[in-house]
């Protein structure tokens, strides 16, 4: 009995030939990732010119302050800065008063941003054209305006006077009014139905669904205020509550010592930033989260 042999398949396939158009984008999408590359090394190498300069030796950081590689690694300038200075102050300072303002924003931009999203009073829309028009202020305009009032106050070279005028901002408040608006309104008419008054609903069932916004205030509050420089500048003198920035950009003008210090000034710069970014990187997660299943249909 023959049985029929079937014939082999071709070894080798043929591929299909790329088309212009997908060669074009491929292009095209190669040439733009390279651009970014670009634009990311220029922004981030002044960092790590910063960083790689705060390792090295005086002199070699006045011959070669461009190198990302210092020839004799050394942690001087770190010694330097917390033996003479008073670092360790600045970082205190900085550390109470950013806390203080940044809960504070959190409170206040969602209790003002939900009354103006959900609380019908009148003159709201002019309440709301008056924060924006705030916001296009320059921030310089206001400095003498806020010397005067926080030393009418009495408030001059305090913790009061350095932190009450921060806890809320223009920008915040229009943000939590934008998220509180997308919400849906029949949840709070289900809390209301159940006996929960404006601030429990506010305070229990809408805040927690406010929480990307709630995360993004919180980097952004702790952000500006832990760099905030002007208003620390005209609110006290009193050297005992120097801040990080205050503190740093007098680094920066020679106070410390002669020479340029070039990485003493950029060792206190590079732990400066130190904070912020562990603040970014836990919570940058939850910015991107959304709230759902809020209303079960």
């Amino acid at each position: 009995m023959s049985t029929a042999t079937a014939p082999a398949p071709e070894a080798t396939s043929r591929r299909r030939p790329v088309s212009p158009a997908r060669r074009r984008a491929t292009r095209g999408a190669w040439i733009t990732y390279g651009i970014l590359i670009a634009l990311a090394i220029i922004y981030i190498f002044p960092f790590l010119v910063q960083v790689a300069t705060s390792f090295k030796t005086e002199p070699e950081a006045a011959q070669d302050p461009l190198s990302l590689i210092p020839q004799n690694w050394t942690v001087a300038a770190y010694e330097g800065l917390f033996a003479n200075s008073d670092f360790p102050l600045w970082g205190l300072n900085s550390f109470i008063v950013t806390v203080f303002i940044t809960l504070g924003r959190v409170f206040f931009d969602s209790l003002a941003g939900y009354a103006l999203a959900r609380i019908p009073f009148r003159g709201r829309g002019l309440v709301f054209a008056l924060l924006v028009a705030v916001m296009a202020v320059p921030g310089v305009v206001l400095l003498i305006p806020k010397f005067l009032v926080i030393n009418q106050l009495g408030i001059y070279d305090s913790y009061t006077g350095m932190i009450l005028p921060l806890l809320a901002d223009a920008a915040g408040v229009f943000i939590m009014k934008n998220f509180f608006e997308s919400i849906p309104v029949s949840v709070e008419e289900q809390a209301r139905i159940d006996g929960a008054g404006t601030f429990r609903t506010f305070w229990s069932v809408v805040l927690p669904m406010a929480r990307p916004a709630v995360m993004t205030i919180v980097i952004l509050s702790f952000q500006g205020s832990w760099n905030e420089l002007n208003h620390f500048i005209i609110s006290t003198q009193d050297p005992s509550l120097t801040t990080l920035t205050k503190g740093v950009a007098q680094l920066a003008s020679g106070a410390l010592s002669q020479g340029t210090q070039y990485p003493l000034k950029l060792a206190a710069a590079a732990l400066m930033t130190v904070p912020v970014a562990i603040v970014f990187f836990v919570f940058q997660k939850r910015i991107m989260n959304a709230s759902a299943g809020a209303v079960k249909e």
